[in-house]
Order: structure tokens, then C-alpha cells, then sequence
């Protein structure tokens, strides 16, 4: 009996013994297979990495080479080049929020930073919808003018706010005809707005006003309850960095421009400057019109947006009115943005404007 016990347990742990072994071989087994796999998907992971990022640098490349040319529409690349000028936004924003988003992985410490400039770029390429208050279905009117008959050709200012990049610049000046460029201040999100306003014979500054509502607020906001000493040290700065600056309008400010005691601090900074104000009309409560009078300067505002809607025909509907406002008054101001069905079509009005003299904004009367 005693031998028989003793027999069976042998098999068992001869048993127990080669399953130990078959565990520690299909161990051995997964322990192998998953070596061999984490390199491989490894490589993949960084080669589709290394593509992906390579085809986002040369799209970037050859967009800049192309926009560094004016436009010639008669050449066999013309489909070529439409098709980069209407990637212009998709460009820039998929290659800026890549870097952002590897800065987030390395510098914990400033999340709330990166995290309000990812949320300002990607609001960067909107319509001018976001510059007056948002709960407004149309912009305010302008304010009445006297009507003017005059001999020569009527004047027609066009300003683009919110130029930033380089890839605005060039499409702008590859229309070849005189527009206002009006840049907002430098910011983490476009720091090189200065520098590249620097190259310019002529230029504005777009500045950033308190609005009623914000989608995106943008740094160093000007804001109805700052000081004077705050907002004079504010225009200080844009001087220093814009130093051929004339003429500002704002940027929102439907709050800001609706404020009369905010408005007399801004219009005093900027006197100090000899920079003139250039009323965006983001709301029909702007005061800006009996601050312009009490100091004895000229009031001078928008007419027209072009672009509310990002369409090319409503686009081209928008610049017949403007031509249709200067020719009854002799003059008019019309503002709309750096998107790319913008530049397209500014380029395909350019027979609508023979009935008008296009300017800069220092040329009206």
C-alpha cells in the first residue's frame, strides 16, 4: 500500500513538473514573440512619423516657393497653384498645432498657455463674423454720409485684418494691386507679425478690443476697465514694434468701442503717437464718432465687410456693393480677411474694378 502511494506520487510530481516546463516554454514563447513585435511596430509608428511630417514640411515648401511668385492664371500650372492657394489654412494650422501639441509632451508646466494658443490658431481663419458681436445675424450699418458727385474716379480702400504669416503676405501681394494689410500685434501663436509688417512700405495695425462676446480672446486684449497709464503703455509698445504705424482699427471690440471713457484713453494714447483710428464698426453703439469729434479728428470707418460668408460668389456680391457705396459718396472702406476664397476672388474682380480707383487707406480723402 505504502509502495503504491509512494508510485503515485511520482506521477504526480512528474506531472506537476512537466507542466512547469510547458508554462516556462510558452513564457519563453509570448516573452520572444513580443521583442521581435515591439521594434517592428516601432518602425512603423516612425517611418509613417518621418512620411507624414516630410509631406506636410514640402506641401509647406512648395506652397511658399509658388506664393512667393505673383499669380499668373494663363500658366499650365494654374490648377496647381489654386489648389495650394485653397490649402493655405489647412497648411498652417495641421503643421503649428503639431508643434504646439509636442511642446504640451515637454513643458507641463505651461498647459493653460499652449492650450489658449491652439484654441487662438485654430480660430485665426474664421469670417468676419468674428469680429462683431456674435449674437448680431448682420454687422451694423455704417453711419450716414453726404452723397458726392465727383468728376475723377470714385476711391475704393480694402483692408485685410488679421494678417500674420508669411503665406498671407505673399498671397496678398500676388494680387498685385494696392491693399491695406492690417496685422495683429505678435502673440505665440504668430509671433513673426512685425517683423514681417517691417518689410512693408505700408501697413496697419489690427488691434485687439474687449467684445461683447469672444470666441477667441486675443493676448493682451485692450479692455474697458484698463487705465490709462495700461492702454498708453500698450499703443507705447506697438509703436515700438510697428514703428511706421499710422493708421489701428480694431480688432472685436464691440464692447470696447461702445465704451466712451475707454475710447477717450485710446484716442488720447494714440494722438501722443500721431496714429489715427480707423472705426471697424463691430457695433452700432461705437462711440468712437463723438471722441473723434471732441478731439477735432476726422471720423473714419468701415463700409462694408466682404467676407461674412467664406463663398466666392457672396464674396464678389460684397465688393460689387462696395464699388456701388463709392461711387455714390466718391469714396468707401471695405474690410475682409486672408482666406484663400478671398484672394481668389479679389483676383477675379479685378474687371469690376475699373469703375474705381483702388487705394490705400491713406490715400482717401
Amino acid at each position: 500500500m505504502a509502495r503504491k502511494r509512494k508510485k503515485e506520487k511520482k506521477i504526480y510530481h512528474n506531472i506537476q513538473n512537466k507542466t512547469q516546463l510547458e508554462n516556462k516554454i510558452k513564457i519563453k514563447k509570448y516573452l520572444f514573440l513580443t521583442l521581435a513585435i515591439v521594434p517592428i511596430l516601432s518602425l512603423i509608428f516612425f517611418a509613417g512619423y518621418y512620411i507624414g511630417y516630410n509631406s506636410i514640411k514640402n506641401d509647406k515648401q512648395e506652397l511658399h516657393s509658388i506664393m512667393q511668385k505673383p499669380i499668373n492664371f494663363n500658366n499650365n500650372d494654374t490648377k496647381r497653384r489654386l489648389e495650394l492657394l485653397k490649402d493655405i489654412e489647412l497648411v498652417e494650422v495641421v503643421e503649428k498645432t503639431a508643434v504646439i501639441k509636442k511642446r504640451a509632451n515637454v513643458e507641463n508646466n505651461h498647459k493653460e498657455e499652449i492650450k489658449e494658443t491652439i484654441h487662438t490658431k485654430e480660430k485665426i481663419y474664421t469670417s468676419a463674423l468674428h469680429e462683431f458681436d456674435e449674437k448680431m445675424k448682420i454687422p451694423p450699418q455704417n453711419i450716414k454720409r453726404e452723397v458726392k458727385i465727383v468728376k475723377e474716379k470714385p476711391k475704393l480702400a480694402i483692408i485685410i485684418d488679421d494678417v500674420s504669416t508669411k503665406s498671407h503676405v505673399n498671397a496678398i501681394k500676388s494680387l498685385n494691386i494696392p491693399i491695406t494689410m492690417s496685422f495683429l500685434p505678435p502673440s505665440p501663436a504668430r509671433p513673426h507679425s512685425a517683423k514681417l509688417a517691417s518689410k512693408e512700405d505700408f501697413y496697419m495695425v489690427h488691434l485687439p478690443m474687449e467684445a461683447q462676446h469672444f470666441t477667441a480672446e486675443e493676448p493682451l486684449t485692450l479692455r474697458i476697465k484698463d487705465s490709462q497709464r495700461k492702454i498708453s503703455s500698450r499703443i507705447k509698445r506697438l509703436k515700438k514694434l510697428f514703428p511706421r504705424v499710422k493708421y489701428i482699427n480694431n480688432h472685436t471690440g464691440s464692447k470696447f468701442t461702445a465704451d466712451e471713457k475707454a475710447m477717450n484713453r485710446l484716442i488720447y494714447a494714440l494722438n501722443r503717437y500721431n496714429i489715427n483710428f480707423i472705426d471697424s464698426r463691430t457695433t452700432a453703439k461705437t462711440k468712437a464718432p463723438l471722441v473723434l469729434k471732441n478731439f477735432g479728428k476726422k471720423y473714419i470707418s468701415r463700409d462694408i465687410f466682404l467676407d461674412n460668408k467664406n463663398e466666392k460668389v457672396y464674396i464678389l456680391g460684397q465688393l460689387k456693393k462696395a464699388i456701388k457705396i463709392a461711387k455714390k459718396y466718391g469714396s468707401a472702406i471695405a474690410i475682409c480677411h486672408p482666406h484663400s476664397k478671398t484672394i481668389l476672388a479679389l483676383h477675379s474682380a479685378k474687371k469690376l474694378f475699373k469703375d474705381v480707383e483702388l487705394v490705400y487707406i491713406n490715400k482717401l480723402d
